[in-house]
């Protein structure tokens, strides 16, 4: 685990680091309280992740193109 706060990762980074975390719990070798912290750090990084994918799916949904390949405006992107 790094000590970089959750809110300051970027995507690769926290899913990096949840990765890692989720690694160590199915491991099951770290003791209970070790296993608790890394649930909660584990929680925050998925929260950060999912935080960051709306992030993107908004930013994708604003930006919708015509039939020459320029943006149009704000209409959102079907399934986003």
């Amino acid at each position: 685990m790094t000590e970089t706060p959750v809110e300051q990762m970027t995507f690769e980074q926290a899913m990096k680091e949840l990765e890692a975390v989720v690694g160590q719990l199915e491991r099951g070798d770290v003791a209970l309280d070790q296993s608790i912290a890394l649930y909660e750090r584990g929680a925050k990084l998925k929260k950060r992740c999912e935080d960051e994918l709306k992030r993107a799916e908004e930013k994708v949904a604003a930006i919708t193109l015509d039939a020459d390949g320029q943006p149009t405006g704000t209409t959102p992107v079907e399934g986003l």
